[in-house]
C-alpha cells in the first residue's frame, strides 16, 4: 500500500492530499530516510511524522480498509 494512503487509512493524517504534500515537503520519513508518497509500506517499517509534534510509529498491519475503531490497531507508537 502507498505511504500516503496508509497514513489516511490509519487516520494518522486526516486527508490523503495532506499526506501527499507532507511527503513532498520531506516531513515524513520511513526507517530514517525521507519517503515519497509512493513508498510501499511494509509490516515492521518505522514511520516518523514531523507535523507539529513529531510522532514515530511502527507498522503492525497493512490493510486496504479499516474501520474507525480498529484504525489504531494497525500501528504502534514508538518512543
Amino acid at each position: 500500500m502507498r505511504l500516503d494512503k496508509y497514513l489516511k487509512v490509519t487516520r494518522l493524517i486526516k486527508r490523503r492530499t495532506v499526506a501527499n504534500e507532507a511527503c513532498d515537503a520531506g516531513r515524513i520519513s520511513v526507517n530514517g530516510k525521507p519517503a515519497r508518497a509512493s513508498y510501499d509500506v511494509k509490516v515492521g517499517d518505522l514511520i516518523e511524522i514531523n507535523l507539529g509534534k513529531p510522532v514515530k510509529v511502527e507498522v503492525l498491519n497493512v490493510t486496504e480498509y479499516v474501520s474507525k475503531d480498529t484504525a489504531s490497531e494497525q500501528y504502534k507508537i514508538v518512543g
